[in-house]
């Protein structure tokens, strides 16, 4: 089968390229095309990518471009990990909210939906293309964040989209490793919205194990999630550690003045990847590239990509339509669930309620969810404005306001409607 990465000239795709290698069995390709419009970084990607194929013996044909239909032209598939407007937007996603006394994150918060906005128009033109050009039942991956955002997005324009994260498959190899098991053998009851979710359960032979592990390795797993073992003890969850931007906000606020952002780490990171991808000896991973982020996302998407093309029925976390499965929010919501993944679709597991908490600020998110999906296809200060005042961690109409001035001060240069 021919896979084509949109983003393909990012420094993680020599990661995709270890996972396809080593999991070959269950993705079997032919052809991996790379489409980006940096043609240098395309060419140093693309280069280490076939000399790792060779490697592993793997004869698959690695083709870049910058031509989009190209690169999709009778796809089965097309993953997409684009970042619109690179590090540098990143970078400031990370820090204007800082005058209005907000955390800077690229997904979450008011960095999150200055992304959002760059990126999903991006996105939806690229579908279209991928619709006319990519065989007919081609399924779209995205890991582009934010990725709930974008997979209703491309879900509520008809696309055969699904969204995928790398948080669950981190919990279910942590969790493995402390049950020493193998990872398969971990049922995740894994529970929210892309980016907000909790762990409920983590099953073994059909026996929820997270109990044990919570009277156990507390301590362990709160250090992991960043968040004090006292919260974790209340919830009687495991929250994602990205909730530590709501459970913990000020102490991150605190953290981030003054201190580099992930954004120039990652840069860094990726100069010295860039560096090693031109060295025509280099054919394996390098081992920096475990400082890019993204663990474990070359075994999930290779796991997804075969089931949604060999049809194995298995269940998988990812982000699908809500169709009921969490009945305080609309049907048409993306939320992040273990659900049952075949050629034919993707349909969740029933989930037991949640606690009324939780189900709080899902509902609180998913209603900004919504807010900054219309505004990210519609434009609109007024609309962005309305978003921010709709997240949690804003909720004030003065900061609101400020910070939509930041916002499109910051990012007008990508945002046709603001020009």
């Amino acid at each position: 089968m021919k896979l084509t990465v949109i983003g393909g000239g990012s420094t993680y795709t020599p990661e995709l390229v270890d996972g396809f290698a080593r999991l070959r069995s269950l993705l079997p390709l032919t052809e991996l095309c790379l489409v980006d419009p940096d043609a240098h970084r395309l060419s140093l990607v693309a280069g280490v990518s076939r000399r790792m194929f060779a490697r592993f013996g793997y004869e698959v044909s690695v083709t870049a471009t910058s031509d989009v239909v190209a690169g999709v032209a009778d796809a089965s598939a097309v993953l997409f990990q684009l970042r619109v407007g690179g590090q540098a937007a990143r970078h400031t996603d990370e820090t204007f909210p800082h005058a209005c006394g907000c955390i800077g994150q690229e997904t979450t918060g008011p960095g999150g939906l200055a992304k959002a906005l760059r990126t999903v128009p991006v996105v939806l033109s690229l579908a279209e293309l991928v619709r006319r050009h990519a065989r007919p039942d081609a399924w779209i991956v995205d890991f582009t964040n934010p990725v709930g955002i974008v997979t209703r997005a491309l879900l509520s324009e008809g696309h055969r989209a699904v969204g995928l994260c790398n948080v669950a498959i981190g919990f279910q190899r942590r969790f493995a490793t402390m049950l020493d098991v193998a990872p398969s053998a971990v049922a995740l009851d894994h529970v929210g919205l892309n980016h907000l979710t909790w762990v409920r359960g983590a099953s073994v032979d059909g026996v929820d194990r997270l109990p044990s592990l919570l009277a156990s390795r507390l301590s362990e797993i709160a250090d992991e999630v960043e968040l004090p073992s006292s919260l974790v003890s209340l919830l009687g969850v495991v929250p994602s550690y990205y909730l530590r931007y709501y459970y913990a906000h000020d102490v991150v606020f605190a953290e981030q003045q003054g201190a580099p952002t992930r954004a120039q780490a990652v840069t860094a990171v990726e100069d010295e990847l860039l560096a090693l991808y031109a060295d025509p000896s280099v054919d394996t991973k390098p081992a920096a590239l475990e400082r890019r982020g993204g663990a474990f996302y070359s075994e999930a998407a290779v796991d997804l990509l075969a089931s949604l093309t060999a049809d194995r029925g298995d269940v998988q976390v990812v982000n699908v339509r809500n169709d009921g499965t969490l009945p305080f929010l609309p049907d048409d919501h993306v939320i992040e669930v273990p659900a049952t993944i075949g050629a034919g679709g993707i349909t969740p597991l029933p989930a037991a309620p949640l606690p009324t908490d939780i189900a709080g600020l899902v509902s609180h998110v998913a209603g900004y969810e919504r807010l900054a999906l219309e505004a990210a296809v519609h434009g609109g200060r007024d609309r962005v404005e309305r978003a921010l005042l709709a997240h949690p961690l804003v909720g004030q109409y003065d900061r609101a306001a400020r910070l939509t001035d930041l916002l499109l001060a910051e990012n007008r240069a990508h945002l046709a409607w603001a020009r």
